[in-house]
């Protein structure tokens, strides 16, 4: 919120991109990475990157995670 650049820029990605960059950030279990992830988000989406790069991508998008969601 602090940081006008950054928030035009997270305004300017899609729902689903946002909601990728929001799971690459809380999916790791220690703090230390987690605080490592923000400040790549940061870089990263200034830079333009649209979506984290090597990255299975959000958990709760796998067939497996299907009866937490209802159709």
């Amino acid at each position: 919120a602090t940081n006008s650049a950054l928030k035009t820029k997270w305004d300017g990605l899609t729902d689903l991109a946002r909601n990728e960059w929001i799971c690459w950030m809380t999916s790791p279990k220690r703090q230390e990475t987690r605080d490592a992830h923000l400040v790549r988000l940061q870089e990263e989406v200034l830079a333009g990157k649209r979506r984290p790069c090597c990255w299975q991508g959000c958990r709760h998008r796998r067939a497996s995670a299907a009866k937490y969601f209802s159709s």
